[in-house]
């Protein structure tokens, strides 16, 4: 995958992960909380490998 696929999927995991913690609080789902927390997290993950591939290209 490419720097701006990875960014591009980061940013959507990011997104869907805020949303469903806030989903997860407003309902009280811990479960639904933490799971927002985990896709919020692999999508930070897949920007820093985008940021990576980026500085590798530059190179």
């Amino acid at each position: 995958m490419g720097e701006f696929a990875d960014k591009a999927k980061g940013a959507a995991n990011e997104l869907i992960g805020k949303a469903k913690q806030a989903i997860g609080d407003a309902t009280d789902r811990p479960d639904l909380e933490a799971e927002g927390h985990a896709q919020e997290a692999k999508g930070e993950m897949q920007g820093a490998k985008g940021d990576v591939k980026g500085a590798i290209n530059k190179i």
